[in-house]
């Protein structure tokens, strides 16, 4: 209902053959340029906001430019940014445009090496600053690099207190820069430990430098740079003498995936994705392990390397609920998984009548799940029927079977997302009122004050648009009962890794949470937790303990589902409503792969977690005031 917005999507291509070759065969240098396109295009649901491209070409001579990026902002950035390099071609003739060689000499973004991205904020930093990639300039090819990533980090203060007490004065106090000059410094003293090497060698001129490239091991640098790095990410690289990498953090937090032939290489956030560009099955992708790093050469040579220490894995579950494509053939039957282990929750909800229930979803993510809910719901009724014909004792009539065996699930699309209501030019009820509208409903799709109404989402954070618009449009059907359901479990804690949830006041399972300790004349547990959590703010992060907890305990998952429905529910809603949440044994058991829930557990993966947490909440109380003197 509440769309997430998440860092980031990458994508990275490597031709392993000349551009001649890819003329020949494909009819276009253009193949790996188009390659690029199309993985960022199919990842565009990964970032909505800027989109940025690079570019290396491998046979530069001296004094022509050899690295290329492009940049933009919006929605539309990738439409934009490729216009802008398709554009440095429009002025050719089509001899020119069919030539590699010439396109490898004298067009720019006429390369071997590409890395994309897209970009979605969780820091509220905004501007074409802020766009990756990030380039880092020198007069020493191999000492140029541009870096982008899927990826948020929890200890930027401590990077940067280390790199400023090396000498270096990064330009700006933000994570990726942070990185970039970090990795760049390693790279720096990786080329001068090799010149020296070199060197004293007896090697001079562009034989030091040629000799420099093919001994570059960008294994050093990541081994000194990337251990300091507390969060999730899969970072990438690419140097302007043709290296090329990308690294994933020792949690498995989040994801990359990588084929390579004797073509290309290519590597993407998603799996599916590079499926659908390059039209290869699904067992010869491979997922980058945790710790793990993908490094090219110049030459093209592909090796595997274990940069940090795996460990216990904590895959994002979030990316196989809501955002990852739900096309990859295990997400799509781990969401189905999701849909059907809500069954007997429903029931209860329902008091199992199924007879007069209508079952629906909120478009478009929830499909899925939705399915799964169904199946279930079709395998129950197909037991009940067993049981109903079981039970007669004789051989059954004609309409004793028909009977039986014509009771149906009821589903119909109830709710259509409308249009994307421009609702930030209103202002107070008329923004709520423009709100309101941003999903319809199908009229006559159940019998008014008769049919109860179940209707399944992925997730629900906020719950401000159950508020604003979900409940009261529904409502207008006339259901007996509303029954929303969550395919996840209750949001109740900040992510620091990549989603842009990372305040306590947002979550409606919080507000439930501290309603219910007002309500009940608790609120000396908020004290005891902000006392507790204060006394560690000056604690090593590693010695940290998740407090928050403690604000949950008192409480059943049913009751804090049921004051949220209190919470959102509009005064006018005539039918009852309750809410239905996915259980974290649910979730597991649907996701056996990735058991990273703490957003929903509070068992944070990394010490910054829980760090930025106990931060958070300390801000919470202090802002509202709640007895902290």
């Amino acid at each position: 209902m509440e769309p997430l917005k998440h860092e980031c999507g990458v994508a990275m291509v490597r031709l392993l053959k000349p551009l001649d070759y890819y003329q020949k065969k494909y009819g276009t240098w253009m193949y790996g340029l188009n390659k690029l396109y199309l993985l960022m295009e199919k990842q565009h649901n990964r970032g909505q906001e800027a989109a940025g491209l690079a570019c290396v070409k491998l046979k530069a001579n001296p004094g022509e430019e050899y690295m290329f990026r492009e940049r933009g902002l919006g929605a539309g950035a990738i439409t934009e940014i490729f216009g802008k390099v398709y554009e440095h071609f429009s002025d050719q003739t089509p001899e020119q445009l069919n030539d590699a060689t010439y396109a490898e000499s004298c067009l720019p973004f006429a390369g071997e090496l590409y890395m994309g991205h897209l970009r979605y904020s969780t820091t509220g930093k905004s501007g074409i600053s802020y766009v990756h990639p990030f380039l880092r300039r020198n007069n020493w090819r191999a000492k140029n690099l541009a870096l982008c990533g899927n990826f948020n980090l929890t200890n930027v203060d401590e990077i940067f207190a280390n790199i400023t007490a090396s000498g270096q004065h990064p330009r700006k106090y933000a994570d990726t820069y942070i990185m970039l000059e970090q990795v760049g410094h390693r790279l720096d003293r990786e080329i001068e430990r090799l010149y020296q090497q070199c060197y004293a060698e007896g090697l001079q001129g562009m034989d030091i430098t040629d000799a420099i490239e093919e001994r570059i091991d960008l294994t050093n640098v990541l081994k000194t740079s990337s251990p300091q790095w507390d969060g999730g990410y899969v970072i990438c690289g690419i140097t302007g003498s043709g290296e090329s990498f990308a690294i994933r953090d020792p949690w498995g937090i989040r994801p990359g995936f990588w084929y390579m032939d004797d073509e290309i290489m290519v590597l993407a956030s998603e799996r599916p994705v590079i499926q659908t560009v390059l039209n290869v099955p699904s067992d010869s992708i491979h997922e980058l392990e945790p710790g793990q790093a993908i490094l090219l050469n110049k030459k093209g040579e592909m090796r595997l390397e274990q940069i940090n220490t795996q460990k216990n894995k904590k895959a994002c579950s979030f990316e196989r609920i809501y955002f990852s494509r739900g096309s990859d053939q295990d997400i799509y039957c781990e969401r189905k998984a999701l849909g059907e282990k809500l069954v007997q929750p429903i029931l209860k909800a329902l008091n199992n009548d199924i007879v007069h229930t209508v079952f629906s979803f909120i478009p478009n993510t929830a499909e899925v799940a939705f399915y799964g809910m169904l199946e279930g719901f079709d395998n129950y009724l197909n037991q009940l029927k067993v049981k109903r014909i079981e039970a007669l004792g004789h051989q059954p009539s004609h309409n004793e079977l028909v009977q039986i065996l014509s009771q149906r699930i009821r589903s119909e699309k109830v709710a259509i997302k409308d249009i994307k209501l421009r609702t930030f030019i209103a202002e107070g009820n008329t923004r709520n009122d423009l709100a309101a509208h941003v999903y319809d409903i199908t009229y006559g799709s159940l019998i008014p004050y008769e049919d109860n109404l179940v209707i399944i989402d992925d997730s629900i954070v906020r719950g401000t648009t159950l508020r604003q618009s979900i409940i009261s449009i529904l409502d207008r059907l006339h259901p007996k009962k509303i029954v929303i359901v969550s395919s996840s479990p209750q949001v109740r804690y900040p992510d620091y890794y990549g989603i842009d949830m990372s305040s306590m006041e947002q979550f409606i399972a919080f507000k439930a949470a501290v309603a219910l300790l007002k309500e009940r004349g608790r609120e000396d547990i908020l004290l005891e937790v902000y006392q507790k959590s204060k006394a560690q703010a000056n604690l090593p992060k590693e010695e940290m303990t998740n407090y928050v907890k403690e604000v949950y305990a008192p409480f059943t998952d049913e009751e804090i589902s049921a004051k949220i429905v209190e919470l959102l529910k509009p005064k006018e809603t005539q039918a009852e409503v309750e809410l239905v949440y996915q259980t974290l044994d649910g979730l597991h058991e649907a996701c056996p792969d990735h058991t990273g829930d703490w957003y929903f557990s509070g068992d944070y993966p990394t010490p910054g977690g829980v760090k930025l947490l106990n931060k958070a909440f300390i801000n919470y109380m202090e802002e509202n005031e709640i007895h902290t003197c």
